[in-house]
């Protein structure tokens, strides 16, 4: 096939091709970003947090004119109090293990700090999220303890909210302690967290566990978590609850009966007396959820309205050259003739439209990098992409081709 017939028409009908061609490039590039943030953020919700989500509960409650928990006879009383829930908890048929805990993966409630391998070290070697909990707090979570040892009962000290001090041992997640000690012999080496000059001994290892903290500042130390054997006391509490399989409603059920029985005084959060980890998964991830539905909206409203473009931009040339391709089919056009024509003079448009949209999109990327934190995007993305902004082109330009094709030859005898 000439290209100049196609070169030639495609000038005289510039303001036409400019506009479907900037739409082209305008469409690569929102929605190639799009759909990588789209990735991304599937990615993140889909993330494992190292525990077993399954039948797992969180009791969170606060105890109204609960006593000090700045003296240490409040302190005392507080964790007669809390022991008494979990005795409670521990009684209903259903629930298969009870741990007192300051927080859960996802939840958003988070002490993060620095950890170093050394009292005199200035920056920390990497930041971590720390969970206070008892001796059943692995069993509870279904952690996977994958060298040393989990805590005693022995282990465990009783500390105020306001208490600083960290009793001397801790177990870590894998991926912190292949950072602190690459060698891969981070059991029983000692380590220091928040400036402390005490050192912590690590006793074990878990293989995963997520920090509490879903925001983007905490990406980069995501899996670096430890746990210490700490029962925090204070005018709150919470409980994490392992039930056994399938029972997680009647648990639920139970659980408020079971506390006011114990103590009529108290509140619970979120207005429940139990939340599921299916249901603090889902909010912790709502924005994501939400975000991900948007783009989504945007890219299948920007590809539907290119599609649109392009099929009445061609519809519009096809109306205005019937009589010439009467009279190109007079002179023997075939019908793949004339339905190529329209599909090489829609590439040619699609072609440089993606040309220009390949560079709108590396720089609406690197805006992206520089003003969100976002991650560079791979070129994988904008390849996929340009592939199907060409073949958007060839589909939507197929129905009026194929109308073209299908004038008769006779149209040629016809006066315009």
């Amino acid at each position: 096939m000439s290209m100049p017939p196609i070169i030639s028409a495609l000038r005289r009908h510039k303001a036409g091709v400019i506009l479907i061609a900037l739409q082209i490039a305008l469409t690569l590039a929102i929605v190639t970003n799009a759909v990588y943030i789209i990735d991304q953020r599937v990615e993140r919700v889909n993330r494992t947090t190292g525990i077993d989500e399954s039948n797992l509960l969180l009791v969170q409650q606060a105890w109204v004119d609960a006593p000090d928990d700045q003296s240490p006879t409040g302190v005392i009383q507080l964790d007669a109090m809390l022991r008494e829930d979990i005795d409670a908890l521990r009684r209903l048929p259903d629930v298969a293990s009870v741990a007192a805990t300051s927080t859960l993966p996802l939840l958003n409630m988070a002490n993060n700090n620095g950890i170093s391998l050394s009292p005199e070290q200035k920056k920390p070697t990497s930041r971590v999220s720390l969970y206070f909990g008892d001796e059943n707090l692995i069993d509870t979570l279904g952690l996977r303890l994958v060298a040393g040892r989990a805590f005693t009962a022995a282990d465990v000290v009783r500390q105020g909210l306001r208490d600083t001090g960290l009793p001397p041992i801790v177990i870590v997640t894998k991926l912190l302690a292949d950072k602190l000690f690459p060698r891969g012999d981070a059991l029983g080496k000692v380590v220091y967290i928040g400036g402390d000059t005490h050192p912590l001994t690590i006793v074990g290892i878990v293989e995963r566990l997520q920090s509490p903290t879903t925001k983007d500042w905490a990406e980069e130390f995501a899996y670096n978590s430890a746990i210490v054997p700490v029962r925090r006391v204070g005018f709150f509490s919470l409980y994490a609850i392992r039930t056994r399989a399938g029972r997680e409603d009647t648990v639920r059920q139970a659980v408020g009966p079971a506390l006011y029985a114990v103590n009529p005084l108290r509140v619970f959060g979120d207005g429940t007396s139990a939340r599921s980890f299916a249901e603090i998964r889902r909010k912790a991830y709502r924005d994501d959820y939400g975000m991900m539905i948007m783009m989504a909206v945007v890219c299948l409203i920007l590809i539907g309205t290119t599609a649109a473009g392009i099929v009445g931009l061609t519809s519009f040339w096809v109306g205005q050259r019937t009589h010439q391709i009467g009279v190109r089919r007079a002179l023997g056009a075939r019908k793949v003739d004339i339905l190529r024509y329209f599909q090489v003079e829609n590439l040619l448009i699609a072609g440089g439209g993606t040309l220009i949209g390949a560079v709108l999109a590396l720089a609406l990327n690197l805006w992206l990098v520089t003003h969100f934190e976002m991650s560079r995007m791979p070129m994988n993305f904008l390849v996929a992409g340009m592939i199907a902004v060409l073949v958007l082109g060839q589909a939507a330009v197929l129905s009026p081709a194929r109308r073209a094709a299908n004038v008769p030859p006779v149209v040629a005898t016809r006066s315009i």
